[in-house]
């Protein structure tokens, strides 16, 4: 059986039909010339037969479907179906031609495209290969032994096309025994190797292997073929319905973007999968695995298919709000998103979804914004006390479990979630302001974080800034597109020597010089019109450039200093600190403390 909704049939007489028909004869005159020289010599055929080489197919993956006993085994083809609808359908057209000229190996080759009738007690049975659904009214007619209707299908196409090549081949021959050395060939020269699942295979991981690490698969189209084909298996109506209504919006190009680089690159729907995975079964799932864990996860619930897809559905419409946040509800909601997928914090998203997903009498919005607030929070100063991002996935399945617990228990969300991020302690804790503030005076930024992270965190304190002072003008700023610039150079040297003539003192002061120029107290943001050409002159010539600067409010304070050292770095931190700590502030929690999961 072909799942239902795998792809469309696409081999086509110049892309495959014609090279495949080709292979056959070749394979077919080496066996036929091996016969005759072997007439010529006086030798057995069988053992000239052994020494033909065959032709090999490739791989096909089939898995196991529950069938009743002592019917037909049924097996879904999980991969190849391409190949083994082509190879039924030159099976066919071979038969077309046996059958005109009235050759007893017709019931031979007749067997390779039905089951005999004694074994065949459902009317499916007879058929060797039953294809997708789309396709199954058409499939009787390319297989039948009556003349096809010509309705420009490629089953039918390819029916003709192979009883042509064939005929013609053999009408070509100059002794009638090249149809047998065809029949023969496709019978026992033509090679597959057939991969027969068992419960504890994973397809995905087999298909890796055979498909070559350097081509990410797409998990989707498997988890695809399995919940269709589940849904056919059990009689449940509608399924085209169900696919134009649910699953439909997920083949569009969007979606099947990749995203993530290198071994980590895999298209949107993968990401989705998983994250819906995650969410629905409270264990992290793992996108290498993932058809292998949506078909547990499956068969443990038994979950009929529309619910299933239903739930994807919700799932896919709350990741397209995370991912385009002008969707959604509020700026606040907005702007978390954006954050978070600058840093690239994918460990946070089913939670995030999960969320989404919540009636509004569930999570008000109010809460809904508090909530997101403490995760960004939770992993915005991580992030700035460079703190070890080991164990998100497991931490974030955790708040998502408490949160779980929460709406079961009819208790606040938004509590449990704060309650908990509060409650981690140690390795996963969510830092003080102590911490923020330590972290700005003495961490090392330039060239530990990325410029993208420093913009989102200098711009962060910008626009708070620009909203904290009532008697600003309103300036928007597309943070993204500014530069960084350290106000004392990296290169200082020239323009701001260091007045010490003591060796030992000069060596340690030039330590400390080079160490304060990269640190977020010696950073800021400038617009293009910034004078490039002074950044590394003086104090006097560089500070008027940032009076230019001065619309924004992180660079208002520098028009004003009379001097910039060590001393102005470690005040401008402290004050950047204070304010990056309003922007992310430790939301207290209002419910009891929770008991967190050890999840270091």
């Amino acid at each position: 059986m072909i799942p239902t909704f795998q792809r469309d049939y696409e081999w086509t007489r110049e892309g495959q039909w014609r090279l495949l028909h080709e292979d056959l004869l070749s394979a077919a005159e080496r066996l036929h010339k091996a016969r005759r020289q072997a007439d010529a010599l006086g030798d057995s055929r069988a053992s000239a037969d052994k020494n033909v080489t065959p032709h090999f197919l490739g791989a096909i993956v089939c898995e196991q479907l529950p069938s009743s006993t002592g019917g037909v085994d049924q097996r879904a083809v999980i991969d190849g179906q391409q190949r083994l609808t082509t190879l039924q359908l030159l099976a066919r057209g071979i038969l077309d031609v046996l059958q005109e000229k009235a050759s007893p190996r017709a019931s031979q080759m007749r067997r390779l495209i039905k089951n005999p009738s004694d074994v065949a007690t459902e009317p499916l049975d007879q058929y060797k290969l039953w294809p997708r659904r789309k396709d199954r009214e058409v499939w009787p007619d390319a297989v039948s032994d009556d003349s096809p209707s010509s309705n420009g299908h490629l089953y039918l196409s390819a029916r003709k096309f192979f009883a042509d090549q064939t005929r013609a081949a053999v009408d070509a021959a100059p002794d009638g025994e090249l149809l047998d050395a065809i029949v023969d060939t496709f019978l026992g020269l033509f090679k597959l190797v057939v991969i027969d699942l068992e419960d504890n295979d994973d397809a995905q991981v087999i298909f890796e292997v055979l498909n070559g690490r350097q081509t990410p698969l797409s998990a989707t189209d498997l988890v695809k073929n399995l919940l269709f084909l589940r849904g056919d298996l059990r009689g449940e109506g509608e399924l085209e319905t169900l696919y134009d209504r649910y699953w439909a919006p997920l083949d569009e190009a969007w979606w099947k973007t990749t995203v993530g680089t290198g071994h980590a690159a895999r298209g949107r729907r993968d990401v989705l999968l998983s994250a819906w995975l995650t969410a629905v079964s409270g264990q992290e799932a793992a996108i290498g695995h993932l058809y292998g864990q949506v078909r547990a996860y499956l068969a443990a619930n038994n979950r009929a298919t529309e619910p299933v897809l239903k739930e994807l559905s919700e799932y896919a419409a709350a990741y397209s709000t995370i991912y385009h946040p002008g969707q959604a509800e509020s700026a606040i909601l907005a702007q978390v998103y954006t954050r978070l997928d600058r840093i690239r914090v994918s460990t946070a998203v089913p939670l995030l979804l999960w969320l989404r997903t919540l009636p509004s009498d569930v999570l008000p919005l109010s809460d809904h914004e508090v909530v997101v607030g403490a995760i960004e929070s939770w992993v915005m100063r991580r992030m700035i006390t460079g703190a070890n991002t080991r164990g998100y996935g497991t931490f974030f399945v955790d708040v998502l479990k408490s949160a779980q617990a929460a709406q079961m228990e009819g208790h606040n969300i938004s509590d449990a979630v704060t309650a908990f991020l509060s409650s981690t302690s140690q390795g996963l804790a969510w830092p003080t302001d102590d911490d923020v503030a330590e972290a700005f005076a003495n961490n090392k930024f330039y060239n530990s974080f990325t410029q993208e992270r420093i913009r989102l965190v200098l711009g962060a304190i910008d626009k708070h800034l620009q909203f904290e002072n009532p008697r600003t003008e309103p300036a928007t700023f597309d943070y993204e597109q500014l530069q960084i610039e350290h106000i004392l150079p990296s290169s200082w040297q020239t323009h701001w020597p260091l007045d010490i003539v003591d060796p030992a003192q000069l060596e340690l002061a030039t330590q400390q010089r080079h160490s304060a120029a990269h640190r977020i107290g010696n950073l800021t943001l400038v617009t293009s019109r910034f004078n490039q050409g002074v950044s590394n002159f003086g104090w006097d010539v560089k500070r008027p450039e940032f009076a230019l600067q001065s619309s924004l409010q992180l660079n208002k304070p520098l028009a004003s200093s009379e001097s910039w050292d060590e001393a102005s770095i470690q005040n401008r931190a402290r004050h950047l600190a204070e304010v990056a700590c309003r922007v992310w502030p430790r939301v207290t929690p209002v419910g009891p403390p929770v008991e967190t999961a050890p999840t270091d």
